[in-house]
Formats: C-alpha cells, structure tokens, sequence
C-alpha cells in the first residue's frame, strides 16, 4: 500500500494522546489506593488531560487532509452497525469529549472526575480496538488481517504516552515521573516484543493469489509483459508505494532503533540522571521512530492487485 502521512499522523498522535490519558487516570487510581502522592489536581491532571486531547485534536486534524471532499466528513459515521471506521469516527470525538470533562473537572476540583474517567477509559480502549480492527479486518491484506494489529496499536500507543506521561510529569510532578519512567521501558519492550513477532509472522507469508489464479490459466510459464497502458493510475499511485527493498528494510531497522532501542536507553539515562532534557528526547525519537514504524506498517501490505498493476510497460 501507499501510505498516507495524513493518517500516519492521525494514527500516531491519537495514540500518545489515548496512552497519556491512560497515564493519568493510572497514576490517579494508584494515589487514591494509597501507592504514590497524589499529584495537584491543575498542573498535572487537568494539564495532563488538555495535552491529551491536544494530541488528538491533532490527529483529528491531520486525518482531514486524507479526505477528496472533508466537508462530507459526517457521513463517516453513517455506516456504524458495518464499518470499524464509522465506529472509530464516532467514539475519538466522545473520548476527546470525556478528557476534557475529566481534566476541567481537576481544575476546578468537581467531583466528577472519577466518572468522566471512567468513561474516557471505556472510550480509551474501544477506540484503540476501532483504529486496529480498521486493519485487521481486512483479509485480503494478509500483513493487517492478524490479532497482533490491534495489540500492536494498543501497546505502541500506551508506550508513547507513557514515554509523554514520564517527560511531562518530571515537569508537574517530579514523584510520579520515576514510575511512569519504568512503566515506559517495559510497554516499549513489550511493544518491541508484539512488533517483532508481527514481523516474523508476515515474514513468513506466502500471497494466496498469483497470475496464474488471477486470469484462471494454469500453465507453468507466464510473463506479463504490461498492465494496458504506458502511464500511471489511480491503482499504481494508491495500492503501491514505488519503494526498493533496501528502502523498505532501511525503514524498518530504523524504526526498530528509534521506537524501541533507543527510548529504553535514554529512559535508563534520564531515571540514572534525574534528566528532564532525557525524558523528553526518548519521547521525540521515540515518536519519529513511530512515525516510521507507521509508514512501514501501511508500506509492507501487499494488495492483490499489485500483481497487476505493478507491471507497467
């Protein structure tokens, strides 16, 4: 496939947003149980909570610019009770909703704070399935149609937010940041471990369709010598991303450095260190490192009709 930066941001930004949010109702559960001190309600809950939503506000914004006609946006919604897209178009904004109630609710000390986050962890989660069943529901796509698509989109999202979580709270609440610190270097192991497998598993496929299925004839030698026509099309620039292999390997060791190997490292740097600066540098290499990890997640999927139309005379 041809990825889109439009939805690689969308994806990317919602993510951190969805993973610090589940950052700061954690660390608001655990100070109520009595495990940490419980943080100022302004500066870490209620600006926690704007970032978030900041984030995904971001990403809505971004997904826009995927759109022929954004004016009919709200017609992706019509198709709820058939498509995980209409549903993920429907639940970001009623998550977005929840956090902004909940982070207003800490600034001016309400009470409703318990409930508005319990709602936007519901939301939380199922918009993380949404996002992910996108993808994996397409089985054609035999590098999206797995379990691991949803699991990679929930556990990569919570990484970097709790990546975001660590650096902001070293800023607004120095005692939560050494845990949110921990907690990041074992979800992005985790995530290293669930995107690794992914990766051997599609290693590992072998295309179910071939020219021979394709046109119905089974003889044993068939060169296709064009698609048709000389210049590009719609099929050549949508289902196809024009990348060598090296390009695509490239792509892939570095996101494997810049969104696993070396946040880990720099967040073992900066809880040694005591280092804001360290924190916030795992969360933007981390983040590029996503970005790329993305676009090669769009990139590796091999659309049937690429046996067509990659062919061009």
């Amino acid at each position: 496939m041809n990825p889109a930066f439009s939805v690689i941001f969308f994806t990317t930004l919602v993510g951190a947003g969805q993973g610090l949010f589940l950052a700061l109702f954690s660390a608001e559960a655990l100070a109520v149980a009595g495990f940490v001190p419980m943080p100022d309600g302004r500066q870490f809950f209620a600006a926690g909570g704007v970032l978030a939503v900041a984030l995904s506000g971001c990403g809505l914004i971004a997904s826009f610019l995927h759109l022929g006609r954004p004016e009919r946006a709200w017609r992706a919604a019509a198709m709820w009770r058939t498509s995980w897209l209409s549903r993920e178009v429907i639940v970001l904004p009623a998550f977005m909703a929840s956090v902004f109630f909940y982070a207003l609710g800490h600034w001016f000390g309400w009470g409703w704070t318990r409930p508005a986050g319990t709602i936007a962890l519901i939301l939380c989660i199922t918009l993380f399935v949404c996002t992910g069943m996108i993808y994996a529901c397409i089985k054609f796509l035999q590098e999206w149609a797995s379990p691991l698509t949803v699991v990679n989109y929930f556990v990569l999202g919570c990484a970097s937010g709790l990546t975001l979580a660590a650096a902001f709270a070293a800023l607004t609440a120095p005692a939560l940041a050494p845990l949110f610190g921990w907690a990041a270097i074992a979800v992005t192991l985790l995530g290293l471990l669930t995107r690794a497998a992914s990766l051997v598993r599609n290693a590992r496929l072998k295309p179910k369709s071939s020219l021979r299925s394709a046109i119905g004839v089974h003889h044993p030698r068939i060169a296709q010598k064009s698609q048709g026509f000389m210049g590009g099309s719609f099929n050549t620039r949508e289902f196809f991303h024009g990348r060598s292999a090296v390009f695509l390997r490239s792509i892939k060791w570095g996101f494997l450095v810049c969104a696993f190997a070396a946040p880990v490292l720099l967040l073992l740097a900066a809880l040694a260190l005591a280092s804001v600066f360290l924190l916030w540098s795992a969360f933007a290499i981390q983040f590029v490192g996503l970005i790329a990890e993305r676009w090669f997640f769009f990139a590796q999927a091999n659309h049937p009709q690429n046996l067509y139309y990659q062919v061009i005379s």
